[in-house]
């Protein structure tokens, strides 16, 4: 069995979402009000009970977005069944911001 890993946190990348695009940007539910705008955890195997998953599993979301993400409002109907495209569709993009703002790097990436 794996021992539980030490929880990834960076305040840069949670302060990084402000005021940026959400990039879940749920058909139906996203508001467009970026000022509302703030890193949403998503599920993943590092999260738990009272237990947040790490800062790389995380998207930026707007207010509404994360309300569907974390179970504050219901998924609209016709995109229910795509939830795990838009979380993976918006991890990516989070992603590729953070590298574009100079958050994260990789090494050997242009």
């Amino acid at each position: 069995m794996m021992k539980k890993p030490t929880p990834i946190r960076s305040n840069h990348i949670r302060n990084a979402a402000r005021g940026q695009a959400c990039t879940l940007q749920i058909v139906g539910v996203c508001n467009g009000d970026w000022s509302t705008t703030v890193l949403a955890h998503l599920p993943d195997e590092s999260h738990g009970i009272a237990r947040k998953a790490d800062d790389l599993s995380a998207c930026f979301a707007c207010d509404a977005c994360h309300s569907v993400i974390d179970g504050r409002m219901k998924w609209p109907p016709m995109e229910r069944e795509h939830k795990d495209w838009y979380l993976r569709r918006a991890q990516m993009r989070t992603w590729r911001e953070l590298f574009g703002m100079g958050v994260i790097t990789i090494k050997g990436a242009a």
